[in-house]
């Protein structure tokens, strides 16, 4: 028997019979490590990068041992951000389809509190949520997790980050001693150490280092006071990465919510396609922001660590670090995310002479010699900047008006409309929909969407600029 396959646990049939069908057949290292503890009830703390399989590991847990008879809410998973509680669900339903009449509830700011409240008033099984939500809920009486059996952390250090400290302390408070508990995180900081102390019972501790292969990475280190610009060296060093590299799709990350919008203006001001993303931002900005660079239709999207954590961007062709992270092992994090599913990627770390010391700390850190590299010539600054190939077109109605992906590409591709090879990603939302065009198509695109009908219905729609 070989001990990767999911075969050799003591998982339900159900779930290995749809596991197959998914095409998860051998566990990753996290997986493998974490499952066996997690089946036989035992707490874990387990401590891996984004991408390493660690929704399905504790996925599984939860839906092993769900009774779902029994109409109450067993498990709680806490996320940090809306989006990546989104994704969570999302991928526990993918997990849950063999298991009939189970019910995830997906309870997060942002969204209006009454529908939420309607749909705890239905029950549910399982709820994943961010902190401050859950807590609400519970303060108003309108969830009770008096006979929960799993608690779930995921990404449990950026939520200490994002000062969730006091909401966890009131959220676990509500719940029985006497439950299995879980954390999941990229990084282990004394605080996580500090909360385990308290909170958990004897848990089996893993560390399962990054999965991605650094042979899919090209990593290159530049000081930026090579760059010839004395006001703005480092974003003049940023702007020749992105005309020597080229990107299609660029993550920038810098360390604080201010730096995020000065980049951007900085960037735009000379042509580059950029957003900005930030802990300050609206949910409904935020997700269009997160919908734009998805879908191709931005470039660069620059963020801090915090705001950029459960991002799910596929193929992203770089990376760069417009200072160095200040948690080394956040480097790690940050890099892993380009060089992905056979991908190849380019990450980039800009520094000044006076960071060299942050430098010599990241060497020993990652046990190699770093040789900073000239930066590309500036002539390169005089050529035209990328632009992207896609364009975001929005939609004033979504889920709650039954709107779904199929309704809008048969509007778009209809008699007198675009070809179904010029129509990207489609997003929809409770009350809106976007919808990634092909730039030549846009003014036809709108012209279909404008004055052709949905669902028999007429609905506004404009294309997303800026």
């Amino acid at each position: 028997m070989n001990y990767n396959d999911f075969s050799s646990l003591a998982l339900h049939a159900d779930l290995l019979k749809n596991l197959s069908t998914l095409g998860y057949n051998e566990m990753t290292p996290i997986q493998a490590q974490s499952l066996p503890p997690i089946l036989t009830g035992r707490d874990v703390i387990a401590q891996g990068q984004t991408g390493s399989g660690k929704t399905a590991a504790f996925g599984l847990g939860l839906l092993n041992s769900l009774e779902v008879k029994r109409f109450y809410v067993q498990s709680l998973v806490l996320c940090p951000t809306r989006e990546l509680a989104d994704q969570v669900a999302k991928e526990l339903r993918r997990l849950a389809r063999a298991i009939h009449n189970i019910k995830i509830l997906t309870l997060c700011g942002g969204m209006p509190f009454g529908p939420q409240i309607g749909s705890l008033e239905h029950g549910a099984h399982i709820i994943v949520g961010t902190p401050g939500r859950i807590e609400e809920h519970l303060r108003k009486n309108t969830l009770r997790l008096d006979k929960l059996s799993m608690l779930v952390l995921d990404e449990a250090d950026r939520m200490l980050d994002m000062g969730f400290q006091s909401a966890l302390d009131a959220i676990i408070d509500k719940m029985p001693k006497a439950r299995q508990t879980l954390f999941f995180s990229a990084t282990y900081p004394r605080e996580i150490q500090s909360i385990a102390e308290r909170v958990m019972s004897d848990p089996v501790t893993i560390k399962v280092e990054s999965t991605h292969d650094n042979s899919s990475i090209e990593e290159h280190f530049f000081c930026f006071e090579q760059s010839l610009d004395k006001d703005h060296p480092r974003t003049t060093a940023l702007r020749l990465l992105l005309q020597h590299y080229r990107p299609e799709s660029a993550l920038v990350f810098c360390n604080t919510k201010r730096e995020t919008q000065e980049i951007v203006n900085e960037l735009c001001r000379h042509g580059f396609s950029a957003l900005a993303l930030h802990g300050d931002l609206e949910q409904k900005s935020r997700d269009q922001i997160l919908v734009r660079f998805s879908n191709k239709s931005a470039s660069i999207l620059v963020a801090t660590d915090v705001a950029a954590r459960g991002l799910d961007i596929d193929s992203l062709d770089a990376v760069i670090n417009y200072q160095i992270a200040r948690d080394l092992e956040v480097h790690t994090h940050r890099i892993g995310r380009t060089g992905r599913a056979g991908n190849k990627g380019v990450a980039c770390t800009l520094y000044s002479e006076k960071e060299n010391y942050k430098l010599r700390k990241l060497e020993d850190y990652l046990n190699l010699a770093i040789s900073a590299e000239p930066l590309p010539e500036h002539e390169l600054l005089e050529q035209a900047t990328i632009k992207p190939t896609m364009a975001t077109l929005q939609i004033d109605g979504g889920k709650k008006q039954k709107i779904r992906p199929g309704d809008i590409l048969g509007a778009l591709t209809g008699k007198d409309g675009i070809e179904g090879k010029q129509v990207g990603k489609i997003h929809i939302f409770d009350h809106c929909a976007y919808v990634a065009v092909h730039q030549s198509s846009v003014k036809v695109a709108l012209n279909k969407l404008s004055y052709g009908k949905l669902k028999g219905r007429s609905f506004r729609a404009r294309h997303i600029r800026g």
